[in-house]
């Protein structure tokens, strides 16, 4: 592994089974809450299993084309540009489709033949076939919290992939996590976490979204700034998570009863 690889604590036999998926060519979907390390986890295995990584942060204008490519005009000429999803097949790496369900239903498609037995990308404007290596490896991650009936993944599509499930990390190693990004003593870092196990309490009641690991890490950067932490978890959690000015009184409070000055 190199030495230059992203920092990520395991807490199971994620990276076995991350590194099991891509040496026996299976796809891989991971499910958890945002902000909880699923990107990192990527982007750790990626450098761990020394494989060039290309991520796509999903969106709803999200086309096929993005993916694998297009014609485009240059130099007076029309020349076929590749997308993230066709260099990474062509280079054998691991390409990362961040909240694949944000993406348009017809974009999903083109992952089909790549995520089942054929591995295969067919680039259709231009009739050639690309036939992934056995170091290519698919990937992608979403958000269950923002499943609806308008945003989810076909079955046609789930059942392509091997699932991982993520959570926010045990107290322990999350406090460990805070610490070592953004650089604080263990003791603000037990304190922030106490406070997003408050926090996500209330999250089914109050809050659209839960506190996740990177926003305490936003917080602890803004403590080790010089900020107070009353004013760190204001801007970086607080702030972060609602408008609502009630809501951000209530979790004024909670932090508060963290920092009581």
């Amino acid at each position: 592994m190199s030495d230059s690889a992203p920092y990520y604590q395991a807490q199971g036999q994620e990276c076995e089974l991350f590194e099991r998926a891509w040496s026996h060519q299976l796809p891989l979907l991971i499910k958890g809450p945002t902000g909880c390390g699923k990107t990192r986890f990527v982007e750790h295995m990626a450098a761990r299993l020394g494989r060039p990584l290309f991520t796509v942060s999903c969106h709803d204008d999200l086309s096929a084309a993005d993916l694998v490519g297009r014609h485009l005009i240059g130099q007076g000429d029309t020349v076929w540009v590749d997308g993230p999803l066709s260099r990474a097949v062509r280079a054998g790496g691991i390409c990362y489709l961040d909240e694949v369900v944000e993406a348009r239903k017809d974009t999903t498609v083109v992952l089909h033949p790549l995520a089942d037995d054929r591995r295969i990308l067919p680039i259709e404007r231009t009739g050639e076939v690309l036939h992934a290596p056995s170091s290519f490896m698919l990937v992608v991650s979403y958000n269950p919290g923002y499943q609806n009936l308008l945003k989810s993944l076909k079955p046609s599509t789930r059942q392509r992939f091997v699932a991982l499930t993520f959570d926010y990390p045990a107290a322990e190693v999350e406090q460990q996590v805070v610490a070592r990004e953004a650089q604080v003593e263990s003791s603000t870092a037990q304190s922030l976490v106490k406070l997003a196990h408050s926090l996500r309490r209330l999250s089914h009641h109050d809050l659209e979204e839960s506190v996740s690991t990177r926003l305490l890490i936003y917080a602890g950067k803004l403590i080790r700034a010089g900020f107070t932490p009353r004013q760190a978890c204001r801007a970086a959690i607080v702030d972060a998570l609602t408008d609502d000015h009630e809501t951000a009184t209530a979790l004024d409070e909670v932090v508060h009863a963290i920092w009581p000055t």
